[in-house]
């Protein structure tokens, strides 16, 4: 059986944003810029926060996040155009309007086919200040 990577907060870079208070984003603008020559999305945590961080995923067709695990319950949604989401045999197509949530440590993968996509990672982390 292959181990599969585990993802916490870190494996994502420093947040460009931490709160103690009331912080508002316009996540469209801060989206990173896809690498067209890359198989993997281009990633940004956004905020670290008390209970979350925001990661945002750009996406272009073909590029994927093969299977993979968080260490902490994620939910999952986006912004803009369509991504499929793979999980225990189960294909679902996320849009911006439909999330998905997760518990932690379960497999899980994505995929962009047909037209740019921003997701919105949020990994849920319950201890005050929690980075990881």
């Amino acid at each position: 059986m292959t181990k599969l990577p585990i993802n916490d907060a870190t494996a994502f870079g420093d947040a460009s944003h931490n709160s103690a208070a009331l912080t508002t984003l316009n996540l469209l603008d801060e989206a990173p810029e896809p690498h067209p020559t890359r198989p993997r999305p281009a990633v940004k945590r956004v905020l670290s926060a008390d209970g979350a961080n925001l990661i945002l995923f750009s996406f272009l067709p073909g590029q994927d996040l093969p299977d993979h695990k968080a260490a902490h319950p994620i939910t999952v949604q986006v912004l803009r155009g369509s991504v499929i989401f793979s999980c225990e045999e189960q294909d679902e197509v996320l849009a911006p309007g439909r999330i998905v949530h997760l518990p932690a440590y379960v497999p899980h993968a994505v995929t962009c086919s047909e037209e740019p996509a921003l997701m919105l990672l949020t990994m849920l982390t319950p201890h005050t200040g929690a980075n990881v």
